[in-house]
């Protein structure tokens, strides 16, 4: 029996910014299931703004104060992936400051829709630009400030108050969270002040904590922390961390090691992470959970502590990772097998499932049977074995060259029969088996023939529409 608890929230607060922070630690049992060494999240989506970037953007807004070049009534910028520009946003609207941002076109459209209902000013640059280029969203943010007096850049890579905050804050927390034992913090790198700050925190406390950094596949960061030297990057789907330059915020001293993973793994762990512990979290926390199950079957000590970030709400991602058409477009979920049993099941309700022709019949009564159902080949069946076929447009061909055809048998007239396929063969396969010659297969279940699969059904179901 889980023993009582003191209950949060006691009193009430004077603003939403003093709810910042002190977010829960949670065992992910199910996502480690297997696993000897136990697996925590902190649900940094607990925060007001809903993700870990709450805990900056007060931070820099209380001290650009503090240094008085943020003055009332002044505006904030920065390029944002979308997370710090709602933590800023909310103080900023608690504090009576306008806020302008940049934001990369890869970013979801919840982010842009959420940061201008905080009454923020959204500017989307392109992604694939270099970072120096004049449209590059760091870049256009330093112009906005260069053009908008009382204007200060938030700055969130380059500004010391981002991993400083995490060191007065989201390490003690771990610490005293997991009583002192935890072994090892496993943070993805966007700025890298979580990891940086939390990680010299818990490393101060304990130096034989393992502090390690996630970097999706494409980001500079990892070769950077190995070998010094900054190589060259390329785009990636996971939004908020990563990068394509070296920002200051990140402490590489205190890091033990960068692991990279594949966006595809990323996000598929994500959408597993929701359907299995019920938390709904960005593509960010699906890299920080493959590298926190990796090192938990490297350590395999059932006394190691491994905690991991829980980075942000899911709900910003509901039209990209969560969206099965947006995975499948971009190559990261297998589209679903469909079954030429269920292919024909998505036929208009009506048609009969298997329109034939006896060898007996005139060859007008295929030709009518052909424009009543609205098809273009129809085998015959004697005593429910196929026999022949016909095509619409062959059969018509013959019939204008020689109108007494009309009238004669389909046994004189028909070809070969069509190819019969099971009905529980992927759609996808009846493809190969399908051309001019031959534009349709018969479909047998539990030995009986239940219908026929044309080339403009698979057609159909290869661009979406059946």
């Amino acid at each position: 029996m889980t023993p009582p608890q003191a209950p949060p929230h006691q009193r009430p607060y004077a603003s939403v910014l003093d709810t910042i922070g002190w977010t829960p630690l949670i065992r992910l049992s199910r996502m480690g299931a297997g696993l000897r060494t136990p697996i925590y999240g902190k649900a940094e989506y607990a925060n007001p703004g809903g993700s870990v970037k709450d805990r900056i953007g007060l931070a820099i807004i209380e001290d650009a104060e503090a240094r008085g070049v943020l003055k009332p009534g002044g505006t904030i910028v920065e390029g944002t992936s979308g997370n710090t520009g709602v933590g800023l946003a909310i103080a900023a609207a608690i504090r009576g400051y306008h806020c302008i941002f940049t934001m990369p076109d890869k970013m979801s459209q919840e982010k842009v829709r959420l940061l201008k209902a905080y009454g923020a000013e959204v500017v989307i640059t392109p992604t694939a630009v270099p970072p120096d280029h004049p449209d590059h969203y760091v870049m256009k943010a330093k112009q906005i400030v260069r053009d908008t007096p009382g204007a200060v850049l938030a700055d969130q890579f380059y500004n010391q108050v981002n991993p400083d905050v995490h060191y007065r804050t989201t390490g003690p927390e771990l610490w005293e969270q997991t009583d002192g034992r935890i072994t090892h913090f496993v943070a993805g790198a966007g700025t890298g002040g979580t990891v940086s700050g939390a990680g010299k925190y818990l490393k101060e406390r304990n130096p034989a904590i393992h502090v390690i950094a996630g970097d999706p596949v494409g980001s500079l960061y990892t070769q950077y922390h190995r070998t010094r030297t900054q190589g060259e990057g390329h785009p990636y789907k996971v939004e908020g961390i990563g990068g394509d330059k070296i920002p200051s915020t990140i402490w590489f001293d205190w890091v033990d090691e960068f692991r990279q993973v594949p966006d595809r793994t990323s996000l598929t762990l994500a959408r597993r992470l929701a359907r299995e512990e019920g938390i709904l979290a960005g593509g960010s926390t699906g890299l920080n959970l493959a590298i926190a199950l990796e090192v938990a079957r490297e350590t395999d000590d059932p006394d190691a502590v491994i905690v991991t970030l829980l980075c942000d709400t899911g709900e910003r991602y509901l039209s990209k990772q969560f969206n099965d058409e947006w995975m499948q477009e971009n190559q990261m979920l297998e589209a679903p097998r469909v079954t030429v049993e269920q292919l024909l099941e998505r036929r208009p309700q009506g048609s009969p499932p298997l329109v034939s022709v006896a060898p007996a019949a005139a060859v007008r009564q295929a030709l009518n049977l052909m424009s009543t159902w609205g098809v273009s080949q129809i085998p015959v069946l004697d005593d429910g074995t196929s026999v022949g076929g016909l095509t619409e447009g062959g059969l018509m061909t013959r019939a204008l060259a020689q109108p007494s055809l009309l009238d004669r048998p389909v046994r004189e007239v028909m070809e070969s029969p069509f190819p019969e396929i099971d009905a529980s063969m992927p759609s996808d396969r009846v493809a190969s088996t399908l051309n001019r010659e031959t534009p349709a297969a018969l479909v047998r279940k539990d030995g009986k023939l239940v219908g026929i699969v044309s080339r403009y059904d698979v057609l159909q179901q290869m661009i979406g529409t059946r």
